[in-house]
């Protein structure tokens, strides 16, 4: 199934990507600002799995950013959606084949760390997998990947100092940390958000790590990029929404949009 989409969008396209976007909770404005942009619906190309959840809109976009062709998925499917780890990184496979080798990914996420913000934006350096499930459990696909891949490195090192460097440069202030990935729906309890920084996350969230473990299995180079749409639970004395999320979302939006087309050409492929 993944030769068939990578073949449908390449007809599409008509131009190899080298970077792909998958943009979260919020974030999808991002695509919306791009010239020249080609859009294909989820619903279009065959087998990519429908994003269910609210303020992911469900398509792909095509731009040129800094003279570099881009892909960029607009809403992703999610583990807690029910679908199976192998669809929750269909999009991440294909993008692969379709010649991505730099992937940044983007995420709403809950702050743990006392010292970051609502709003804030995170560079994540490492991860926790709490969400019990592993997408490159079962047989081995040789031809995309080795069966033991490494992830000692599963952030490149290299594109997280691009992405400080530009962030200075551009006066936006941005924090690196570590992020937890539980299964969800529901958020988290007080008790799980103090274990979670007692264990050494700075951030938890319901995404990006089951796409993290197969960029990486298929050679790929990571960003990813947390914004702290929330506070965790027990941290503020308020119940957590996802209202809450999304209206975070929207007030960084430019910010985000700003390092992101700045960022994307700077990185080595």
């Amino acid at each position: 199934m993944y030769q068939t989409a990578r073949k449908y969008l390449a007809e599409r396209l008509r131009v190899a990507p080298e970077a792909g976007v998958v943009l979260g909770s919020g974030l999808g404005g991002f695509a919306e600002l791009l010239p020249g942009r080609i859009v294909i619906p989820y619903s279009e190309i065959p087998g990519w799995p429908r994003s269910t959840a609210v303020g992911h809109a469900g398509h792909l976009a095509f731009a040129h950013i800094g003279g570099r062709p881009v892909l960029i998925m607009s809403g992703r499917a999610h583990f807690y959606e029910g679908y199976t780890m192998e669809r929750v990184t269909f999009g991440i496979r294909v993008m692969r084949l379709l010649g991505v080798r730099s992937l940044i990914l983007t995420n709403a996420a809950g702050g743990i760390n006392l010292d970051f913000g609502q709003g804030a934006l995170v560079i994540i350096s490492d991860h926790i997998n709490l969400m019990g499930a592993n997408p490159l459990i079962g047989a081995n696909e040789d031809d995309l990947g080795p069966r033991f891949p490494d992830l000692s490195e599963a952030y490149s090192h290299e594109y997280r100092e691009i992405a400080k460097a530009t962030a200075a440069e551009l006066g936006i202030t941005v924090r690196e940390g570590v992020y937890a990935a539980v299964p969800g729906p529901s958020y988290e309890t007080p008790a799980e958000i103090r274990a979670l920084r007692i264990l050494g996350a700075d951030l938890v969230g319901m995404s990006t790590v089951p796409e993290v473990i197969v960029a990486n299995h298929m050679r790929m180079n990571v960003l990813a990029i947390s914004c702290v749409t929330n506070m965790a639970a027990g941290i503020l004395p308020q119940p957590i929404t996802h209202e809450e999320v999304l209206a975070t979302g929207a007030r960084v939006r430019d910010t985000l949009v700003k390092l992101l087309v700045n960022v994307i050409p700077r990185l080595p492929l």
